[in-house]
């Protein structure tokens, strides 16, 4: 008998491989149930598309948004897929078997290298680590004893015989705390019931202001003035050395000090004269004699105030710290480091808060028992100067260059009034009753009046007189403006 084979359709043969390597975009297998998205054209077995959308709502192969309406089932024949020929006897089996564990094997060994380099890695970048922080502790180290040895710089002269700096914020001594509780507890508690005193000027008389006397140049390259409690003393001083104590009544210098070096910041405690220079230091003089030398600034120092309650006075400079001094027994009680260089500070009329101003801008208030830094306020541009207004809770802000003065409420952190002065204003004072503001520019001498019974702002005084500091007199009846050729010229009711 003759057998005849018969060959497989091409197009049949064609068709049952191309089902049979189909395979699942998800598990990678060939799908006992086929189904294709309409969207991407993808196959995947029914069950684990389905769980997928149910989860996610997305094709897993594309991230297109998929819905179960979206697959087609795929039909195909039920074909039995034939054993690998290498695993149709038992040494085929083990050949595979070997294949596998060598394969593992190799694998293995590549782990244990890549763990090995990972190993090494990582003791570098602890070595690293460890040495980063050795070097931190180091500069950390340097920078205390530096810290050390200059507040150790021996200060010669007046009383203040040597004696060294206290470290960095330490508090306040408890004599000079109890002093701040009850001088603030004082103040506070009769703030809002203060009267206006019995003849202090008013927003009609300003307005007739004029400038009733003018000085001679006295001392040039002065930067500020101050009135003593009389006000007939005005305190200044130039890059000569000299600062002056000018009477008003009689139009004429008084006492001249000699700091020694130029003189950059004044300030009066009761009738004693206070003076900072350039050479870092501060000079007190009663009737025209030193009687002592406090701060040891590694700079010039920029601004000296005196706190409300008279036991204690502080001083910033541009070395970026700012102390405070025992004036009992004129010794450095405690100092603090700022980031930038300091261009003007003052006490809190309250004298529970210091207030610092910065060439960066900033305005840092510090708790004065603890020298702990508590807000940062940020200004846009440096900081010249700052006035406390007598209701506690506004203050007045001038910045380099700055054609405005800017009126902060403390309790709220931000700006309440901008208030435009014509030129670029080089320092602002707020009267005692905290009604009037006046500010020295380089064009004019201004002053803006708050009513508090309308919440508006006015201004009563605007004068073509150049100025570089303004200080108010007895009963805010005389402007004091100094200068900037180093004289006073006086603005009063005409």
């Amino acid at each position: 008998m003759q057998l005849r084979f018969c060959s497989v359709p091409t197009s049949h043969s064609n068709k049952s491989t191309n089902i049979n390597t189909m395979l699942c975009a998800i598990s990678g297998e060939a799908p006992r149930e086929p189904v294709a998205s309409r969207k991407s054209g993808n196959v995947f077995e029914k069950r684990l598309i389905e769980a997928h959308i149910a989860e996610n709502h997305t094709d897993p192969v594309t991230g297109e948004d998929l819905a179960v309406e979206d697959l087609i089932e795929l039909k195909s024949p039920q074909v039995v897929t034939p054993r690998a020929p290498n695993f149709t006897s038992i040494p085929a089996l083990l050949s595979a078997f070997q294949n596998e564990w060598d394969a593992i094997v190799l694998e293995t060994h590549t782990l244990k290298q890549q763990l090995a380099q990972t190993r090494q890695e990582l003791s570098t970048a602890l070595y690293q680590n460890d040495a980063a922080t050795r070097v931190i502790a180091r500069l950390s180290r340097e920078r205390d004893e530096a810290r050390e040895a200059l507040s150790n710089v021996t200060i010669s002269g007046g009383a203040a015989n040597g004696d060294a700096m206290q470290v960095d914020g330490q508090a306040l001594p408890e004599e000079l705390v109890a002093k701040v509780d009850e001088t603030q507890a004082q103040l506070f508690a009769t703030r809002r019931k203060r009267p206006i005193p019995d003849g202090w000027i008013t927003g009609e008389e300003l307005a007739t202001f004029d400038t009733t006397s003018s000085s001679e140049p006295l001392y040039p390259a002065s930067t500020e003035v101050s009135l003593n409690e009389s006000g007939d003393l005005a305190l200044f001083g130039g890059a000569d050395g000299v600062a002056g104590v000018y009477s008003l009544s009689q139009e004429k210098v008084v006492l001249a000090l000699k700091a020694g070096s130029a003189v950059t910041a004044t300030s009066w405690w009761g009738e004693r004269a206070v003076v900072g220079t350039a050479a870092g230091h501060i000079k007190i003089f009663e009737n025209g004699n030193e009687i002592a030398q406090v701060g040891s600034h590694a700079g010039a120092v920029t601004s000296i105030s005196l706190h409300p309650s008279g036991a204690l006075l502080a001083s910033g400079g541009a070395d970026k710290r700012f102390a405070f001094y025992d004036l009992s027994t004129f010794k450095t009680v405690s100092q603090v480091y700022t980031e930038a260089d300091i261009s003007c500070c003052s006490f809190h009329v309250d004298g529970l808060l210091f207030f610092v101003g910065s060439s960066d801008g900033k305005i840092r208030i510090y708790d004065i028992k603890t020298g702990s830094n508590m807000v940062e306020l940020e200004t846009g541009g440096p900081v010249k100067s700052i006035a406390f207004n007598e209701n506690g809770t506004w203050f007045a802000v001038v910045q380099a260059g700055s054609s405005n003065v800017s009126v902060w409420d403390i309790r709220k952190q931000n700006v309440v009034k901008v208030l435009d002065a014509d030129s670029a204003v080089q320092g602002a004072e707020w009267d005692y009753t905290g009604q009037f503001l006046a500010a020295a520019g380089i064009g004019s001498v201004s002053v803006h009046q708050y009513t508090k019974s309308s919440k508006s702002w006015s201004e009563p005084v605007r004068k073509a007189v150049p100025a570089k500091d303004i200080a108010w007199g007895a009963s805010a009846r005389q402007l004091v403006a100094l200068t900037p050729e180093g004289g006073v010229s006086v603005l009063s009711a005409s």
